[in-house]
């Protein structure tokens, strides 16, 4: 592998980003201050461990501002989701007929790698999931209503994205 490519591979979830961020993350990664930055920026790991603290943390986002949406019906940490090869989260909305009235099963699943991150990027990926309830496509509505209920949901995901070279290239910084 060239070292061009090898930066190219190390900086995967960075792909689209401007070249300026790259070769700051570059730099950082190099001189080995990557996680001492994002650990001064995000200072913990959050203690939502549970099934059901997750469904309560998601439940709680989802109330207050997609109070009329279908109703949740599961929320996990699921082994088998990895962020390198599929998504961070992943959501469904499964319609069954039942004794003649259609019922809506919304569930959300969430990489496990998220059980021992930051509370901020928790958020984020949960925020990313439930607008997807309203919005399927990653367009500008959803975007918006990603803004609506997490303002900095830009910042956020950059971070996350630090945070998972960073986790790809040093193992846990936490």
């Amino acid at each position: 592998m060239t070292q061009s490519s090898e930066n190219i591979h190390q900086l995967r979830y960075l792909q689209g980003y401007p070249d300026s961020l790259l070769a700051q993350t570059q730099r950082l990664l190099q001189q080995q201050k990557l996680a001492k930055t994002l650990r001064g920026r995000y200072p913990q790991t959050h203690q939502i461990k549970s099934p059901k603290a997750l469904y309560d943390f998601t439940l709680e986002i989802k109330n207050q501002f997609m109070r009329k949406s279908a109703p949740l019906s599961k929320v996990i940490y699921d082994d088998k989701i990895k962020a390198v090869e599929h998504a961070l989260g992943l959501h469904s909305q499964i319609s069954r007929l039942h004794g003649g009235k259609l019922k809506a099963k919304n569930e959300i699943r969430i990489a496990s790698i998220f059980k021992n991150a930051p509370e901020d990027f928790l958020r984020m990926i949960v925020v990313h999931e439930l607008a997807h309830f309203k919005e399927k496509e990653h367009n500008k509505a959803f975007y918006k209503l990603c803004l609506h209920m997490e303002p900095d949901y830009y910042q956020l995901e950059f971070d996350m994205r630090l945070y998972l070279t960073c986790l790809e290239i040093e193992g846990n910084i936490y």
